[in-house]
């Protein structure tokens, strides 16, 4: 008698572990959401690093200023502008669609870069 309820109880584990596993298997389980991408722009000795960039649509770009003077990050096209940034001060878009976003540093406009979205 011990042994037929043991034997149930085992079958009744494996049915288990297996139902979990088909289920998270399944392809009407819901797919976890991709993590969004980030990419960095180092702003330091007067220049942009890299000075070209390119990423996914729907990656979000962060600069930071490792300079110790003030810069922007303005695009050409008015797509994006940063205020002031100091020192180790961070500035970040999204960029949703894609093309070709020149930029530069108002303060500096020597200061120049690009980010290629694809």
């Amino acid at each position: 008698m011990i042994r037929k309820s043991v034997c149930i109880v085992g079958l009744f584990a494996m049915v288990m572990v297996a139902t979990l596993l088909l289920s998270a298997a399944s392809p009407g389980s819901p797919a976890k959401a991709p993590q969004a991408a980030s990419a960095e722009v180092k702003v330091d000795n007067f220049s942009f690093g890299p000075a070209t960039l390119t990423v996914a649509v729907g990656t979000t770009v962060s600069w930071t200023n490792r300079d110790d003077i003030p810069h922007t990050v303005v695009s050409t096209d008015k797509v994006f502008k940063s205020k002031v940034l100091d020192t180790d001060e961070k500035f970040s878009f999204t960029f949703a669609k894609a093309g070709t976003y020149p930029y530069f540093c108002s303060i500096h406009p020597k200061m120049t870069g690009s980010v290629v979205v694809q």
